[in-house]
């Protein structure tokens, strides 16, 4: 075996083979649910390609033998990228797909939190016809949304609710300046506590939640926060504390941390939280060029090239 596929989200490799050029028998597959199945399954390989719930600890990283790991997607938690260098193991990933699909996912998810649909088609589906449960609702020109992040996807999620009538945009962002005149610059507490419509695209730091219990006592009554970035920029007991007293009032959430989510830790406010499975990402259109991409990414590690979007080396390692 030449490659390691490890926790793909879809039931064939055909499309990596043809890139890879490799045959069937080339090719190692597992879901990657433990150390001890991607060590039997990638520990004499030469490249693995890694979907985002198996976990690449220091302890397995330590018993791969592998050139490179490249990792179906933007984020790459689930790889010690630390042991990886020590190993010299080049750690990959695909910053570069399903933008259009992730803003499209969290502009939904904020549309639906601000027209109660959930909360309205479970009212209907029980036999209740009336509207007063979910009084105020408002439109967006009336309403102002703060974008945390200001990359590929928080610009494309502005776009949309510029697009949708949103009558003022804030954005807060370390690193990208925000040069767009419909849009703001804000700091995150301004942003916090001025938005309606709270919506996260940065990256995890590794230094804990972007959002905890100040940022989250910071927001408005009757505000939302959706989160299509990471499950571990927020704080969750503070956010559960928070939806209880409606400030936010509706978390919109399509990832956690950890994941599978655990519905049963939001089960006090579970009214007031909307919740999809780690999905923004996918369309068909995005699972192919994210596939396409990684694919083409180990394709240069086997033939001895660096890869195009390579994760830095640690200053720890260097």
């Amino acid at each position: 075996m030449r490659v390691a596929i490890i926790g793909a989200r879809w039931p064939d490799i055909e499309l990596e083979a043809d890139i890879l050029g490799l045959g069937a028998d080339e090719i190692s597959t597992d879901p990657g649910a433990s150390s001890d199945a991607i060590v039997a399954a990638a520990g004499g390989v030469e490249v693995i390609l890694a979907g985002p719930r198996p976990q690449f600890d220091a302890a397995t990283l330590g018993q791969l033998h592998c050139r490179g790991i490249v990792r179906y997607g933007v984020g790459y938690d689930n790889i010690d990228v630390v042991a990886a260098a020590r190993r010299s193991i080049a750690v990959a990933y695909v910053p570069d797909y399903g933008t259009e699909a992730v803003a499209l996912h969290a502009v939904a998810l904020a549309m639906a939190a601000l027209r109660r649909i959930p909360q309205l088609d479970n009212m209907v589906k029980s036999g209740v016809w009336d509207i007063s449960q979910v009084r105020p609702l408002h439109l967006p020109e009336s309403l102002t949304v703060g974008i945390v992040g200001f990359g590929r996807i928080g610009r494309a999620a502005a776009r949309h609710f510029v697009s949708l009538g949103f009558g003022r945009l804030l954005a807060f962002d370390e690193h990208v300046p925000i040069e767009e005149s419909e849009i703001e610059s804000a700091s995150l507490s301004e942003l916090l506590e001025q938005s309606d419509v709270v919506s996260l695209h940065a990256p995890g730091s590794g230094e804990g939640p972007l959002i905890g219990p100040d940022e989250i006592s910071s927001m408005r009554a009757g505000s939302i926060i959706v989160n299509t970035a990471r499950g571990s920029l927020i704080d969750t007991p503070a956010l559960v504390a928070g939806l209880a007293i409606g400030s936010p009032a509706v978390a919109a959430l399509d990832v956690f941390d950890p994941e599978p989510a655990d519905a049963s830790i939001f089960a006090d406010v579970l009214d007031s939280v909307i919740m999809t499975p780690h999905i923004a990402w996918y369309t068909e259109e995005s699972e192919k060029a994210l596939r396409i991409k990684t694919a083409e990414e180990a394709r240069r590690l086997l033939d001895g090239d660096a890869p195009l979007h390579a994760v830095p080396i640690p200053e720890e390692v260097t």
